[in-house]
């Protein structure tokens, strides 16, 4: 979020890579994919979108794909079964300009070329994968491509005699401390089924049914299901997810706006005092909290000077007013970063006395939390830190660190909240660190959000001054209409794999999920207009009038709301996103 009426940090995806990613089990070659020359004559065992057998031009055979991008990137793509800890092969000849052969979660290449050239990229399997989705596209609207002879070259997934997969679970009592999980069997001779939480078993049973107890109170989990016998293991189900019973009520409207007020400096904006932001705010970011260097890790609060702020109140009457706010049953916080104030903990001196100065802010303003809007190069994560579940990356690790010792200081009631960009959360679904050479901050944010996930009030990743993102029907989304917000916000509730690293970040809990937008058009890049707003949150909370994207993690009925940049741009435009959405949320089920 910035300061002045120019865009913030802009994340742009890095769409093109060549890294490849080798090791594991050795493959025997073999040709897993169906009809991988198209010599059915049809796009038969592919998805295509807008794509059909040809032929002419071909590169052998009688028949290749012909795809036309349009409002799409014209993907093709194909899932197939495969082993665990094993290396595979694709290759794809391909022509026309650009085309793309990659591995859902893994590598990708790309070629511009006016006749048919090949195209190749290998991955390894993780520890727990049993399928890969290989895949061809194109870009929006740069023509027609061919694609002929796309090759998946390795062991079949599966063991030999193995049950099949039983049926999907569903979830049934769930309590402050166990969930229970029921599911269809397998139709094949089966001994048991065994109960996973990412890769971990958590329950072995012989039944269609399993409760998970000794859990924590007010926490999220996913789980799936194998069968098993004596000649191997199933592919596991896809996971169910349940939080259990116990959050604590943290005084907030089941639907709640959430806003940025320039607390500490005038922009084209201008400024608002605390004491005239009007009820309809639920949770008010004092922006911004800034370091006094990038990695002292000492942030100050300074309020907008006179000079630069002339209606600015005084101490008492801005504390006064947080007092008002706060006898309201709003909630008021100290945001820290923002596009100029660059954190970085790199060491342990830093990650105390981030600890030491936020809370001195915190205690001046009697303050009910804080906010991270940690953006630019604040997060980054260093090579080979590729298990977002246990980072070792200093400035990750110290920052997790300081939130863990922030909340236990100031016990249940303390309201935790972030702002990170779509770049730093769900790009991590393509790219994650450097993983294939993409930028190392790249899904930076998942790390955090993983390890505070029972103690974050709400993730309101900033749906704006971003580039398009993959979400998880592997297709490319723009910011500025629903269908943005629709994707980004239901990878945040389904969760999603992360990169090529096979590790899966579990979704969170659907009142712990909000997206945010400019409030104007002068506010940010990405401005949506109300209908557009509307008709995302009807999708999101009821799954109605979704257009043609398919909600992965369900409806969310407890959505929490809405975030914006920001309260005074909102006034300095007569309210409009106040007055268009704060009563629509209020009539959401």
């Amino acid at each position: 979020m910035r300061r002045s009426r120019s865009l913030a940090f802009l994340a742009v995806l890095v769409l093109t890579f060549t890294g490849l990613i080798t090791g594991g089990g050795t493959a025997n070659a073999a040709n897993l994919l169906l009809n991988p020359g198209f010599e059915a004559g049809s796009t038969s065992g592919w998805s295509c979108a807008a794509g059909s057998a040809v032929s002419t031009p071909v590169r052998s055979g009688g028949y290749a794909v012909s795809v036309t991008p349009g409002s799409t990137i014209g993907k093709c793509a194909q899932t197939v079964s495969v082993r665990p800890n094993t290396t595979y092969a694709v290759s794809a000849w391909v022509n026309g300009n650009p085309v793309y052969l990659g591995v859902t979660g893994g590598p990708s290449t790309w070629t511009a070329a006016t006749s048919y050239t090949q195209l190749s990229v290998s991955f390894t399997t993780s520890a727990t994968q049993t399928t890969a989705e290989v895949y061809v596209h194109g870009w929006y609207g740069s023509g027609t491509f061919y694609a002929d002879d796309i090759s998946l070259d390795g062991p079949g997934g599966g063991t030999p005699g193995a049950p099949p997969a039983p049926g999907n679970p569903a979830v049934g009592t769930v309590t402050n401390s166990s969930i229970a999980l029921s599911w269809g069997a397998s139709a094949g001779t089966v001994t048991g089924y065994r109960v996973y939480e990412g890769g971990t078993v958590v329950a072995t049973v012989t039944g269609t049914s399993a409760t998970i107890s000794g859990l924590t109170a007010c926490s999220s989990h996913n789980y799936s299901v194998a069968a098993y016998n004596s000649a191997g293991e199933s592919p596991k189900t896809t996971e169910a997810g349940a939080t259990t019973s116990g959050c604590v009520d943290t005084g907030l409207p089941k639907h709640a706006l959430i806003g940025y007020l320039h607390a500490s400096f005038a922009n084209g904006s201008g400024y608002t005092r605390m004491a005239d932001v009007p009820a309809a705010w639920d949770i008010v970011n004092l922006a911004f909290g800034e370091p006094t260097s990038v990695t002292s890790g000492d942030i100050r609060f300074t309020r907008c000077p006179v000079a630069e702020c002339p209606t600015v109140e005084s101490d008492a009457e801005f504390i006064a007013a947080i007092r008002a706010k706060q006898a309201q049953g709003k909630k008021v916080l100290i945001s820290i970063g923002g596009q100029n104030g660059q954190v970085q903990l790199t060491t342990t001196a830093a990650r105390d006395a981030f600890v030491s100065s936020v809370s001195a802010i915190i205690d001046r303003y009697g303050l009910n939390g804080l906010d991270i809007d940690f953006e630019g190069h604040s997060l980054y994560l260093n090579s080979g830190d590729n298990d977002f579940r246990n980072p070792t990356t200093p400035v990750i690790v110290n920052l997790i660190s300081a939130l863990k010792t922030l909340k236990a200081r100031y016990g249940a009631g303390f309201v935790l909240t972030m702002a990170p960009e779509t770049f730093f959360v769900q790009t991590g679904y393509q790219y994650y660190g450097g993983l294939g050479g993409a930028d190392n901050r790249t899904g930076s944010y998942l790390p955090v959000i993983h390890a505070m996930r029972d103690a974050l009030t709400v993730l309101h990743v900033q749906d704006y001054n971003s580039g398009p993102v993959m979400g998880l029907d592997n297709q490319y989304h723009f910011m500025g209409g629903a269908d943005f917000h629709i994707a980004m916000t239901d990878m945040i509730k389904a969760g999603f794999t992360v990169s090529s690293t096979g590790f899966r970040f579990p979704g969170l809990r659907e009142d712990q999920i909000a997206f945010g937008l400019p409030a104007a058009v002068s506010a940010g890049n990405g401005h949506t207009a109300p209908a557009a707003v509307h008709a995302a949150l009807n999708c999101l909370a009821k799954n109605s009038g979704c257009g043609s994207y398919s909600l992965r993690g369900g409806a969310s009925p407890a959505l929490r709301g809405l975030m914006t940049w920001s309260i005074n741009w909102d006034r300095y435009y007569g309210w409009e996103f106040q007055n268009a959405h704060e009563p629509f949320l209020n009539a959401l089920p």
